[in-house]
């Protein structure tokens, strides 16, 4: 059975920041199975439940939600518009726990990778 975490994504390091930023990514409440794998029928039951926060430094630069989109995809749908909107690489493969990296692509084909940074239940 699955159940709802708060998931904390950091920018991990990549070209011109080799340190990564811990101060900027995405918090994130979604259903996670017994493996750490979002779980869409989990979403489908509760969508209200999935948010999205992206942060940088302690201020919340936008809100959103978590959403899964045609052929499976995971979207993050943020309110400000398509800009700010990304879509998960591999996320239905992903395990979201701490230590793991994923990646997001923006729409302006940028893409950045986050660590897990922590895992907990809501």
């Amino acid at each position: 059975m699955s159940q709802f975490h708060h998931i904390r994504l950091e920018l991990a390091r990549e070209p011109g920041r080799p340190a990564g930023e811990p101060s900027e990514g995405y918090d994130i409440v979604a259903p996670l199975d017994g493996d750490g794998r979002l779980d869409g029928d989990a979403l489908r039951g509760e969508p209200e439940r999935c948010y999205v926060r992206r942060f940088s430094r302690d201020e919340t630069l936008s809100k959103g939600r978590l959403r899964q989109g045609p052929g499976g995809r995971w979207l993050v749908d943020m309110e400000d518009g398509d800009a700010g909107d990304a879509v998960g690489f591999r996320f239905g493969e992903e395990r979201f726990v701490t230590g793991e990296y994923v990646s997001l692509s923006l729409p302006s084909g940028e893409q950045h990778t986050y660590v897990v940074a922590r895992v907990g239940e809501v």
